[in-house]
Protein backbone atom coordinates (compact mmCIF):
# COMPACT_ATOMS: atom_id res chain seq x y z
CA UNK A 1 0.00 0.00 0.00
CA UNK A 2 1.51 3.46 -1.17
CA UNK A 3 2.41 5.73 1.78
CA UNK A 4 -0.11 8.46 1.31
CA UNK A 5 -3.12 6.23 0.10
CA UNK A 6 -6.29 6.85 2.66
CA UNK A 7 -8.78 4.07 3.52
CA UNK A 8 -11.86 4.53 2.05
CA UNK A 9 -15.40 3.91 3.18
CA UNK A 10 -15.14 1.18 -0.21
CA UNK A 11 -12.05 -0.67 1.09
CA UNK A 12 -13.66 -0.38 4.46
CA UNK A 13 -16.69 -2.42 3.36
CA UNK A 14 -14.89 -4.68 1.23
CA UNK A 15 -12.70 -5.52 4.31
CA UNK A 16 -16.32 -5.88 6.74
CA UNK A 17 -17.97 -8.02 3.40
CA UNK A 18 -14.66 -10.45 3.80
CA UNK A 19 -14.80 -10.76 7.57
CA UNK A 20 -18.32 -11.43 7.80
CA UNK A 21 -17.64 -14.34 4.41
CA UNK A 22 -14.37 -15.50 6.43
CA UNK A 23 -16.22 -16.06 9.45
CA UNK A 24 -19.29 -17.58 8.92
CA UNK A 25 -17.72 -19.98 6.53
CA UNK A 26 -14.78 -20.96 9.21
CA UNK A 27 -17.37 -21.17 11.97
CA UNK A 28 -19.57 -23.68 8.92
CA UNK A 29 -16.05 -25.89 8.87
CA UNK A 30 -15.49 -26.18 12.34
CA UNK A 31 -18.87 -27.23 13.23
CA UNK A 32 -18.48 -29.63 10.36
CA UNK A 33 -15.36 -31.11 11.68
CA UNK A 34 -16.71 -31.27 15.16
CA UNK A 35 -19.80 -33.19 13.64
CA UNK A 36 -18.12 -35.56 11.44
CA UNK A 37 -15.79 -36.00 14.62
CA UNK A 38 -18.69 -36.68 17.25
CA UNK A 39 -20.48 -39.20 14.58
CA UNK A 40 -16.98 -40.95 14.59
CA UNK A 41 -16.75 -41.37 18.71
CA UNK A 42 -20.30 -41.74 19.29
CA UNK A 43 -22.43 -42.34 15.90
CA UNK A 44 -23.42 -45.79 16.56
CA UNK A 45 -25.30 -45.47 20.01
CA UNK A 46 -28.79 -45.20 20.10
CA UNK A 47 -29.84 -42.02 22.37
CA UNK A 48 -32.15 -42.06 25.38
CA UNK A 49 -35.08 -40.01 24.57
CA UNK A 50 -37.50 -41.50 27.34
CA UNK A 51 -35.33 -38.85 29.88
CA UNK A 52 -34.32 -35.13 29.74
CA UNK A 53 -30.77 -34.45 30.87
CA UNK A 54 -29.10 -31.14 30.49
CA UNK A 55 -26.04 -30.22 29.21
CA UNK A 56 -22.90 -29.88 31.88
CA UNK A 57 -21.61 -26.52 32.46
CA UNK A 58 -18.35 -27.60 30.20
CA UNK A 59 -20.93 -26.84 26.88
CA UNK A 60 -21.84 -23.31 28.22
CA UNK A 61 -18.89 -21.62 29.51
CA UNK A 62 -16.05 -20.62 27.44
CA UNK A 63 -13.19 -21.66 29.88
CA UNK A 64 -15.37 -25.11 29.33
CA UNK A 65 -15.17 -25.27 25.65
CA UNK A 66 -11.09 -24.94 25.53
CA UNK A 67 -10.86 -27.69 28.31
CA UNK A 68 -13.09 -29.56 25.82
CA UNK A 69 -11.36 -28.37 22.96
CA UNK A 70 -7.61 -29.92 24.88
CA UNK A 71 -9.42 -33.38 25.59
CA UNK A 72 -10.44 -33.71 22.01
CA UNK A 73 -13.63 -33.22 22.39
CA UNK A 74 -16.32 -33.31 19.61
CA UNK A 75 -19.04 -31.19 21.48
CA UNK A 76 -16.80 -28.75 22.41
CA UNK A 77 -15.25 -28.54 18.71
CA UNK A 78 -19.16 -28.37 17.09
CA UNK A 79 -19.51 -24.84 20.42
CA UNK A 80 -16.64 -23.50 19.00
CA UNK A 81 -18.13 -23.57 15.59
CA UNK A 82 -20.86 -21.42 17.58
CA UNK A 83 -19.45 -18.97 19.35
CA UNK A 84 -16.96 -17.73 16.31
CA UNK A 85 -20.52 -17.88 14.72
CA UNK A 86 -22.13 -15.46 17.33
CA UNK A 87 -18.32 -13.68 17.28
CA UNK A 88 -18.07 -12.46 13.78
CA UNK A 89 -21.65 -9.90 13.57
CA UNK A 90 -19.63 -8.34 16.58
CA UNK A 91 -16.57 -8.35 15.34
CA UNK A 92 -18.26 -6.65 11.99
CA UNK A 93 -19.36 -3.92 14.92
CA UNK A 94 -15.90 -3.45 16.00
CA UNK A 95 -14.64 -2.95 12.46
CA UNK A 96 -17.50 -0.64 11.67
CA UNK A 97 -16.72 1.05 14.73
CA UNK A 98 -12.91 1.54 13.82
CA UNK A 99 -14.23 2.44 10.53
CA UNK A 100 -16.04 5.72 11.72
CA UNK A 101 -13.31 6.61 14.12
CA UNK A 102 -11.18 7.03 10.72
CA UNK A 103 -13.72 9.03 9.04
CA UNK A 104 -13.91 11.16 12.39
CA UNK A 105 -17.91 11.13 12.11
CA UNK A 106 -18.55 11.20 15.76
CA UNK A 107 -22.33 10.89 15.88
CA UNK A 108 -21.93 7.09 14.47
CA UNK A 109 -19.03 6.38 16.16
CA UNK A 110 -21.64 6.80 19.46
CA UNK A 111 -24.49 5.12 17.85
CA UNK A 112 -21.62 2.26 17.37
CA UNK A 113 -19.88 2.74 20.70
CA UNK A 114 -23.96 1.91 22.22
CA UNK A 115 -24.33 -0.95 19.89
CA UNK A 116 -21.49 -2.50 20.84
CA UNK A 117 -21.41 -2.49 25.25
CA UNK A 118 -24.99 -3.22 25.09
CA UNK A 119 -24.19 -6.36 22.95
CA UNK A 120 -21.31 -7.07 25.15
CA UNK A 121 -23.04 -6.30 28.68
CA UNK A 122 -25.84 -9.17 27.03
CA UNK A 123 -23.77 -11.67 26.62
CA UNK A 124 -21.16 -10.81 29.73
CA UNK A 125 -23.35 -9.40 32.39
CA UNK A 126 -24.45 -12.63 33.90
CA UNK A 127 -21.80 -14.62 33.06
CA UNK A 128 -20.27 -17.21 35.34
CA UNK A 129 -16.78 -18.22 35.06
Amino acid sequence: MEKNKKVTDYDMEQLIGQVLRYGVLTSGIIAIIGGIWYLIQSGSGIPNYTSFSGEPAGYTSLTGIIKGLAAGSAKEIIQLGVVILIATPILRIVFSLFSFILEKDRLYIVITLIVLLIILFSMFGGLKV
